[in-house]
C-alpha cells in the first residue's frame, strides 16, 4: 500500500470530482445532466451513493480474497448497458439503498472491522465523488486497507488522474477490442478506442500487481470475459495488454459467460461459452507472453 495523500488534498480531489457532476462528465458518455440537482443520466444514479450490498466476498481472485475475504461494496447503477449482465437487477434495475458520505464511510470501517483484506469498490465509476468523500472520512478514523477500483473499464482518464494516490489496486474489465461490438452489446461506442489510454493511466499510477504473503497490496489486475464466437476480439485485447502494459500484467481470463438478462435477443451470444473456446482464448493470451493469473491449458484442449 502506498502512502495516503493528505486530508486537504482528498478534499481538493472531491471538489474536482464533484464539479464533474454538474453537468455530468464522469465517464465517456458525457450525459451532461445535473446530478447535483437530482437528474440522472445513463448510470441511473444522482449525486448520492446507492449501494446494493456489502460484505466479505470469497468469489474474487485469490490475491484479493486471502483468508478473510475481499470487502466488497456493490454499487447500484452502471455506466455500461451490457445486454448479458449477470447482475442486471443492480446495474440496470437500480436495486439498492441510497447513502450519504458518512453512511458509506461507516460501511468501509465495518468491512475493515470484519477483517477483510481490502475495500473492493464494485462498479464505482459513476459514484466517484461520494466514494472519495467517504474514503477521506474513513481514513480519518484509521482505515488503512488497500482500495480496489473494480470497474467495467469505460473510464475517463481525467477522472482516473484525480484518483491517483487514492486507489491502490485497479481491477478493470477489458471487455472489447472493437467499438461497434461494444456499442451493440454494452452501449459504449468508444470503449475500444478509449481502452488503451485508460489501462495506461491505471498502470502508470500503480504498476504491476504486487502480492505479499498471498495478498494483493497494490498494482493492476485486468479481467477479460471471453464471449461466444470470439465476439469480444480477445486477441486484440491481449495484444494491447502485452504490448503497452507488459507481459507481467496480471490477467484473469474469465469463462463464466452465460446468456443472462437480454442475451437471448442476440442469437450469436444466446448460448453458454464452450470450454474449447475458453481454452483457445487462454492459449492465445499465453502466445502474447501473458502468464500471471492464467489457468493451465494445454494446446488442443
Amino acid at each position: 500500500m502506498r502512502l495516503r495523500i493528505a486530508e486537504a488534498e482528498m478534499a481538493v480531489r472531491f471538489e474536482k470530482l464533484a464539479e464533474l457532476l454538474s453537468p455530468c462528465r464522469l465517464c465517456p458518455h458525457h450525459c451532461m445532466v445535473d446530478r447535483r440537482q437530482g437528474e440522472r443520466g445513463r448510470c441511473g444514479v444522482d449525486a448520492q451513493a446507492k449501494v446494493a450490498s456489502f460484505g466479505p466476498h470469497f468469489g474474487e481472485e485469490p490475491p484479493l480474497v486471502g483468508r478473510r475475504g475481499s470487502g466488497t461494496v456493490f454499487f447500484s447503477g452502471c455506466n455500461l448497458s451490457c445486454v448479458f449482465c449477470q447482475n442486471y437487477t443492480i446495474s440496470h434495475l437500480g436495486e439498492g439503498q441510497e447513502m450519504d458520505s458518512a453512511d458509506l464511510a461507516a460501511v468501509f470501517v465495518e468491512l475493515a472491522r470484519r477483517g477483510c483484506h481490502n475495500i473492493n469498490l464494485v462498479t464505482p465509476t459513476h459514484q466517484a465523488p461520494v466514494i472519495v468523500s467517504a474514503l477521506a472520512m474513513a481514513q480519518g478514523v484509521g482505515l488503512k486497507l488497500p482500495i480496489v477500483w473494480n470497474s467495467g473499464g469505460y473510464e475517463s482518464p481525467e477522472v482516473l488522474r484525480l484518483l491517483d494516490g487514492i486507489v491502490d489496486i485497479y481491477m478493470p474489465d477489458a471487455k472489447y477490442g472493437d467499438d461497434a461490438t461494444a456499442a451493440r452489446y454494452s452501449g459504449s461506442p468508444q470503449y475500444a478506442t478509449n481502452l488503451e489510454a485508460v489501462l495506461r493511466e491505471m498502470h502508470r499510477q500503480v504498476g504491476d500487481l504486487v502480492i505479499e504473503e498471498g495478498i494483493a497490496r497494490r498494482g493492476m489486475l485486468i479481467r477479460h470475459l471471453v464471449l461466444p464466437g470470439g465476439i469480444a476480439d480477445s486477441d486484440y485485447v491481449f495484444d494491447l495488454i502485452a504490448s503497452h502494459l507488459g507481459q507481467e500484467t496480471y490477467l484473469n481470463v474469465m469463462e463464466q459467460y452465460r446468456p443472462c438478462y437480454r442475451a437471448d435477443e442476440y442469437p450469436e451470444i444466446a448460448y453458454r461459452l464452450p470450454l474449447s473456446e475458453y481454452a483457445e482464448a487462454v492459449n492465445s493470451a499465453r502466445e502474447f507472453g501473458l502468464h500471471r493469473g492464467l489457468p493451465a491449458f494445454e494446446k488442443g484442449t
